[in-house]
């Protein structure tokens, strides 16, 4: 049985008041901002019973508005980067805003997270939506979307759903940085991760993929197995993980899949991720750097948290051997993700 409740949490100049919304199991507790339909917290229990809060956040709107790292939000319309923020649809070229060196990134400049969500209560949860109009940061088409968080148990399930009046690309995720010892924890260099993933994409040096999908045999990418990431962080070019796993083939059949697992030791505290998609990005908090005072003071530094953004591939847009990423008119997109907290 899921507890679901709202109050209200602060205003956005212009746009109106920001709800936080909690879902209450026996055994995690999450915050949901109406606000970048964002994952405020995620309190789950370690082996000796302690609560703690795993995600990195802000205490009040004004951390979140001014927030350039989307901690915890919902980004859009197109998560990750497209290279030179062009892209090419039915024969026409479309140019978006630069806001990640010489790329586009989570969006544009005034991304999904930067919106208020209408949100109404489900059986266990809540449902976002948001409608981004024609040309919103470049992109074509009216889109209607969704972003439905429920709670089972240990589980959270976050289900994406999108319609579009004219093709465009599409891509929906979560970008919650997670530290399993607590979101004010120092850093994650004793957690271990494993991802299921046979292959990775490689990147130029602003962080496009270059085209070829690269087996993970042989490499520091082989996350196959449990690694410590402190470790292997040494052993991937710096400034750390920020690449794309293929979790599936392009034409694969829609599916969930078993994506990934992180373990904390210490607290006993295990994360373990299913999804749809056929990517995660693999993140470590790299661009952290100790300047934003996150919930209770905590100051987030370089590899003081992880993400594992479920997704499509980046740039898939430009790039005709990846995974489709166009939405067309009267197809539905539909990806679901789930995060199991637990312990051992």
């Amino acid at each position: 049985m899921t507890e679901v409740n709202h109050r209200p949490w602060g205003e956005v100049p212009n746009q109106g008041s920001v709800d936080l919304w909690v879902l209450q199991s026996s055994q995690v507790r999450v915050e949901v901002l109406t606000l970048g339909a964002i994952i405020r917290s995620v309190t789950c229990r370690g082996k000796d019973g302690q609560t703690t809060d795993v995600v990195q956040g802000f205490d009040d709107v004004e951390g979140y508005l001014s927030d350039t790292r989307y901690l915890g939000a919902t980004v859009g319309r197109v998560a990750n980067r497209i290279a030179k923020g062009r892209f090419v649809v039915e024969r026409k070229e479309y140019k978006l805003d630069i806001n990640n060196g010489p790329n586009a990134l989570h969006g544009g400049l005034r991304g999904f997270n930067k919106f208020i969500w209408i949100a109404r209560a489900v059986e266990g949860g809540v449902e976002l939506s948001l409608t981004s109009p024609d040309g919103d940061q470049g992109y074509p088409g009216e889109v209607r979307a969704s972003a439905t968080y429920t709670l089972q148990g240990e589980t959270l399930t976050a289900e994406y759903r999108a319609r579009s009046n004219r093709t465009t690309p599409i891509n929906l995720t979560n970008h919650s940085y997670f530290n399993l010892a607590g979101q004010d924890a120092d850093d994650i260099y004793d957690h271990q991760v494993s991802i299921n993933a046979q292959s990775y994409l490689p990147v130029d040096d602003t962080s496009i993929p270059t085209g070829e999908i690269r087996e993970v045999g042989g490499t520091p990418f082989d996350l196959r197995t449990p690694v410590l990431i402190g470790p292997r962080l040494k052993e991937v070019p710096a400034p750390g993980f920020d690449h794309n796993f293929c979790l599936s083939s392009p034409g694969d059949a829609w599916k969930e899949r078993h994506a990934a697992r992180v373990c904390h030791s210490a607290s006993g505290r295990v994360l373990e991720i299913s999804t749809s998609q056929p990517g995660v990005q693999f993140y470590t908090a790299n661009y952290l750097d100790g300047s934003m005072t996150g919930k209770g003071g905590a100051r987030y530094r370089k590899h003081s948290s992880f993400c594992l953004e479920t997704q499509n591939w980046p740039d898939a847009v430009n790039q005709p051997s990846f995974p489709d990423s166009l939405l067309r008119p009267g197809e539905e997109y539909r990806h679901v993700t789930r995060f199991a907290f637990t312990s051992v």
